[in-house]
């Protein structure tokens, strides 16, 4: 019989953020009374009670010096991040949210998410409701784009018709539905909804919901865009002559971490077991209430799901979920190693029709100098009224384009100056940044403003060596949390502090493992320096077509991630991999 269960605990109390989640009446808190005042700014137990209706309070943090200087002080800012289940939206759905661009933001950007999500940033607290109301005008919410809830669910992205691949991507609908919360605090505050008397239960957080967030994705083995082994659930959809037969469930993946803090560190997720289609949200909601009852409440850095099956191992897991539900839990169903796919350039939907990808820098929807990407997107979707599917990749997918349609789209993104697929790098199609600076109070230095130059930095490296067009992953955040996913890239740059990265090297586009720490504390303009005598090494003895993070881990072998990660390990890799080139050359 497998070890008792232990819930995680690192201190004798509660945190802060715990004693208000349970104060605040189902999510309500004074957010309603502080929003209709003229107090500037909400105060900490509602700060953190706005996050699970989708609200980040933030500030102009390029202000800072000219605040401490004048005194003056530039309004409070915030983020709203709206729910976009699989990414997936009408066309009305889309020009309204573009509309909401103009209307509530500071730059009149839509900026595309890690996680297949809409977000909006710089809006004043005056516009708030506004904003909510506008977006529940085409039935969208922001109720769970934050907050220690599950969070927006994502899947694989192409818009494939055959009936195995439009049940998967039913899949996060059904499971963002399922995994709401039932309090009526969002309707009442942000859209005049009738008050609701009396105690809400809520049958799957109850009143304290999750110890922290919970991430749901859904991917197929032909595309793991959604990385699956980085959620806290992964669900591998088993597509058999176009019928979804069986879904594959990993659980414990998350690349939150903290600098030099050894209790935190990036995870990948576990294989639990396979699944019914029809057993799939019982197997969620129940996954998540082994987080509700197992995860550390005592410490907000180490209270994801990862560390439960971490510090309680997998079979102890799995035995108390198999307690919990109701049908048999499977063997895992054995497939082919993933892929990976961005979908970019046309493709056949498998209907007649077409769906189109285009590239979006750093997800960053907007107009700029002479590319007009923002009014391209609004033309196309008022003149054809495609499907629109945000991907994980922070791009976008136009969908249910017939022959004259695609031809029409192809025209429209080239007056406007957006770059075609067949026109960029693998090393450009592969990459990704956080927002960071100036608007994130996590970030540690930059990383989408920065981003771009970084990147032809490198992209100028593999040019260099003729190997710009390999399939390579380049992610970059501006703190540790690791929102772009850099713990399964091939290059990770992570923000250490101001102007400086750590470089881990080794992941694959498949995310399916992770990379090793390179360099610790690397100024920005040395990155791409930095990496030229691996490069040079990877294109002298490559075998085959072997990529880039492949060739470095056949080089230099694995190690104890967990160490390196948390900082057990004093000395990276760097001088030891230089070392090894040079004997090698």
């Amino acid at each position: 019989m497998a070890a008792e269960m232990k819930k995680l605990a690192r201190k004798d109390s509660e945190t802060k953020v715990e004693a208000a989640k349970k104060a605040s009446a189902n999510l309500r808190g004074t957010i309603a009374e502080v929003l209709a005042s003229d107090q500037p700014a909400f105060e900490h137990d509602d700060m953190q009670l706005m996050k699970f209706h989708g609200i980040y309070q933030q500030e102009d943090r390029d202000a800072r010096g000219f605040a401490r200087l004048t005194g003056i002080t530039k309004p409070t800012w915030f983020m709203i991040r709206v729910k976009v289940p699989g990414g997936v939206l009408t066309a009305e759905q889309y020009l309204q949210l573009d509309a909401i661009a103009d209307e509530v933001t500071h730059n009149h950007s839509l900026r595309v998410t890690t996680r297949q999500n809409i977000q909006y940033h710089g809006v004043l607290k005056t516009t708030l409701k506004h904003a909510m109301q506008r977006a529940n005008e085409v039935l969208i919410e922001a109720l769970c784009g934050c907050g220690d809830v599950a969070r927006n669910v994502m899947a694989s992205p192409a818009p494939f018709t055959d009936p195995g691949h439009a049940a998967a991507r039913g899949m996060a609908q059904e499971l963002s539905n399922a995994l709401c919360p039932v309090t009526n605090a969002y309707h009442e505050i942000w859209l005049d909804g009738k008050k609701v008397g009396g105690p809400e239960e809520e049958p799957i957080y109850g009143d304290s919901y999750l110890p922290r967030k919970f991430k749901v994705g859904i991917g197929t083995v032909e595309d793991n865009s959604v990385d699956v082994y980085s959620q806290d659930v992964g669900l591998i959809a088993v597509i058999e002559d176009g019928e979804l037969t069986a879904v594959n469930v990993v659980i414990g993946g998350g690349f939150g971490m903290t600098h030099k803090k050894v209790n935190t560190y990036a995870r990948l997720a576990t294989p639990l077991g396979s699944v019914k289609p029809d057993e799939v949200v019982e197997t969620v909601a129940t996954i998540a209430a082994l987080h509700r009852d197992y995860g550390d409440r005592t410490d907000r850095r180490h209270a994801r799901l990862k560390y439960v099956v971490e510090e309680n191992g997998i079979d102890a897991v799995r035995e108390e979920f198999e307690r919990r539900v109701s049908f048999d839990l499977q063997p895992w169903v054995e497939i082919p190693d993933v892929g990976h796919q961005d979908y970019l350039g046309t493709h056949e939907q498998g209907d007649g029709q077409y769906f189109h990808g285009v590239y979006v820098d750093n997800g960053r929807i907007v107009d700029v100098d002479e590319c007009r990407m923002k009014s391209a997107f609004r033309d196309i979707v008022q003149r054809y009224s495609p499907t629109v599917v945000l991907t994980p990749n922070q791009n976008v997918l136009f969908g249910d384009l017939d022959d004259e349609a695609l031809k029409g789209v192809k025209k429209i993104l080239a007056s406007y100056l957006v770059a075609d697929a067949d026109d960029l790098t693998s090393v450009k199609r592969g990459s990704m940044a956080c927002p960071a600076l100036p608007t994130c109070g996590q970030a540690l230095t930059e990383s989408e403003r920065v981003m771009p130059g970084v990147l032809s930095a490198i992209e100028g490296e593999f040019l260099r060596v003729g190997l710009a067009d390999v399939p390579i992953t380049v992610r970059m955040t501006g703190c540790p949390n690791g929102c772009a996913r850099p713990y399964s890239a091939d290059i990770g740059l992570v923000g250490h502090k101001p102007g400086h990265y750590d470089i881990f090297l080794g992941g694959r586009i498949a995310g399916d493992r992770m990379p090793e720490l390179f360099a610790v504390n690397v100024k920005r303009d040395e990155v791409a320096v930095s990496l030229r005598p691996v490069i040079e090494a990877w294109r002298d003895q490559r075998e085959g077509d072997e990529e880039f993070g492949d060739y470095f881990r056949r080089q230099f072998g694995p190690s104890e991630i967990r160490d390196v990660l948390s900082g057990d390990r004093d000395d990276p890799l760097q001088e030891q991999v230089l070392t090894a080139l040079t004997v090698s050359a």
